[in-house]
């Protein structure tokens, strides 16, 4: 057997045992165990917290019908439908074909894209609400999801409610090229229709945000709160350091970073996300709050006084 022939069988049977040792992905999603500061912690044990570490405060991804049963109740709102273009209009294609990746995001997540939007009811007051799914494509923002927002920032016109939002992901689709660019314009053109309304638009960054999701519609809140640790960002940490050739500082693009620096507006723990709201929009809408004595409460103790006011 020549040297080269020795390597190989040499790669293949660490491989091998790599793979006997580390589960694979499919196994590791299907686990009821998952990871965090301590090592591993049971999924179930996670949910009871509201998928918060008891242990670091981390506050692990989500999907967008978790986040509405943390909202308004285990499946007190109405998931809308919203339009879904033509898929993969490029017909573009490199390890595998995008229509492919499509079919295997929406079985994964049982979504027709990224977004989703719905309707509920917090403290009496109706809202519009949308989230983006990570584990859609990377929460990546393509024609559907621009359809999507718009969609939902008309429903909110339409029935003048509030438009909340959790946005995410790593910014436009590459797949769709131009085409999820144009995205960028069109949702930030129906914020501002909405803002001409009057209507309240509040953005709850989570982790990650960034790239074109960042430099569009999530960055146009009348307020902005975030969860603690997220990362909100345009182009990442290397480019950044590479372009101001200065050393930056270890908070750097984290919520609290932004709130420090007038980006961010509040940061709030998600048990306590549904009372902010609540009593934010009651102020914005100048409404009687419904909120319990024991959420003002926790409200007053958290108290961070406001960088900017809403428009």
């Amino acid at each position: 057997m020549n040297w080269i022939n020795k390597i190989k069988k040499f790669g293949e049977s660490i491989k091998r045992n790599i793979n006997k040792k580390f589960p694979t992905k499919s196994e590791r999603e299907s686990s009821a165990w998952t990871s965090c500061c301590k090592g591993p912690i049971l999924k179930a044990e996670l949910e009871e917290n509201l998928f918060v570490c008891p242990h670091c405060n981390k506050h692990h991804r989500i999907s967008p019908t978790q986040r509405f049963d943390i909202i308004f109740g285990k499946n007190k709102y109405e998931i809308l439908k919203t339009p879904i273009p033509k898929d993969d209009p490029l017909e573009w294609s490199d390890t595998k074909s995008y229509k492919q990746r499509l079919k295997d995001a929406r079985r994964k997540t049982n979504q027709e894209c990224a977004v989703i939007i719905a309707k509920g009811n917090l403290n009496g007051i109706e809202i519009t609400v949308g989230a983006t799914n990570f584990d859609f494509i990377g929460g990546s923002s393509g024609a559907a999801e621009a359809e999507a927002i718009i969609y939902g920032v008309q429903h909110a016109i339409d029935n003048q409610t509030p438009f909340v939002f959790w946005p995410c992901g790593g910014g436009q689709r590459m797949f769709e090229s131009p085409i999820a660019l144009a995205g960028m314009t069109k949702t930030t053109l129906a914020i501002n229709e909405l803002k001409k309304n009057n209507l309240p638009y509040l953005i709850c960054f989570t982790d990650p945000t960034a790239g074109g999701i960042t430099a569009s519609f999530a960055m146009l809140g009348d307020i902005q709160i975030s969860e603690p640790g997220a990362l909100i960002a345009f182009a990442g940490r290397r480019v950044v350091q590479a372009t101001v050739k200065e050393e930056l500082p270890p908070d750097f693009q984290t919520a609290e970073f932004l709130l420090k620096h007038g980006f961010v507006d509040r940061i709030v723990e998600r048990k306590k996300l549904a009372a902010e709201i609540g009593l934010l929009l009651s102020l914005l809408l100048n409404k009687n709050s419904r909120v319990n004595s024991e959420n003002n409460e926790q409200y007053t103790e958290n108290h961070i006084p406001f960088t900017k006011t809403a428009s």
